[in-house]
C-alpha cells in the first residue's frame, strides 16, 4: 500500500509554469506506475500524464502534450509534473495516482491509490 500527498498547486497567470509534486510513503514506491489526472469544474476527469515504474517510459494527455514533463525519483519516493505555458483551461484539481501496470497506463482504472489533490488555478 502507498499513501500519496500532492503539493505545488496555486494561482498562476496564463503562460506561467508550475511544478507539482507527489510524495509517497511506503517502501514499494518503485513497484508502482504513477499518474496524474485532473478534474475541472463541470468537466469529466482527464488523464494528464503517467510514468512507468523505472521512469523510462511516459505518456501524456493531448491537452498537455508538449507543455508538460512527468518524472520520478524512486530514491526519494516522489513523482513530479512540470507544467509550462499554462492556460486557463488547465485550471483543475490535480490528483496523483499509483497503480500496478508495468507501462504508463492512461486508464484511471489502473491506478489503485490516490492522493487528495492539489488545486491549480490559471488566470487569463
Amino acid at each position: 500500500q502507498v499513501h500519496l500527498v500532492e503539493s505545488g498547486g496555486g494561482l498562476v497567470r496564463a503562460g506561467g509554469s508550475l511544478r507539482l509534486s507527489c510524495a509517497a510513503t511506503g517502501r514499494t514506491f518503485s513497484s508502482y506506475s504513477m499518474a496524474w489526472f485532473r478534474v475541472a469544474p463541470e468537466k469529466e476527469r482527464e488523464f494528464v500524464a503517467s510514468i512507468n515504474r523505472g521512469g523510462s517510459r511516459t505518456s501524456y494527455g493531448d491537452a498537455v502534450k508538449g507543455r508538460s514533463v512527468i518524472s520520478r525519483d524512486n530514491a526519494k519516493n516522489t513523482v513530479t509534473l512540470e507544467m509550462n505555458n499554462l492556460k486557463p483551461e488547465d485550471t483543475a484539481v490535480y490528483y496523483c495516482g499509483a497503480g500496478g501496470p508495468t507501462y504508463p497506463s492512461t486508464r484511471f482504472q489502473d491506478y489503485l491509490y490516490w492522493g487528495r489533490g492539489t488545486q491549480v488555478n490559471v488566470s487569463s
